[in-house]
């Protein structure tokens, strides 16, 4: 009876090192993905793009602003999210805030 050894093959040397970087990229990629709270800019753009759309040009306005609004509120969040500009919304009346941290008009 004949006794047949198989030897396990070896990966090439260059392979592992090609691993490594590709896995090493992938994490890195990952990381650098952005958080759901960075995506805000892209839902309000469209929200008031659709509405300033929608008052001055009827449905078809709506469709277009909310596409325009997106693309711009996306482009825009994208660009304070990066420069770590916080988004404060704008207060149209003088206030404070209380002990519950919201804010109130005077």
């Amino acid at each position: 009876m004949n006794k047949a050894r198989i030897a396990a093959a070896q990966l090439p040397v260059g392979f592992r090192t090609r691993l490594l970087f590709a896995g090493a990229a992938v994490l890195l990629a990952l990381a650098s993905l952005p958080q759901p709270g960075h995506a805000q800019g892209i839902v309000r753009g469209a929200q008031e793009g659709t509405y300033e759309g929608n008052r001055i040009a009827g449905p078809v306005g709506g469709a277009v602003g909310g596409v325009v609004g997106a693309g711009v509120g996306g482009a825009v969040g994208a660009v304070d999210g990066i420069l770590g500009i916080p988004y404060h919304g704008h207060r149209r009346c003088r206030g404070y805030y209380d002990g519950y941290h919201h804010f109130r008009c005077y």
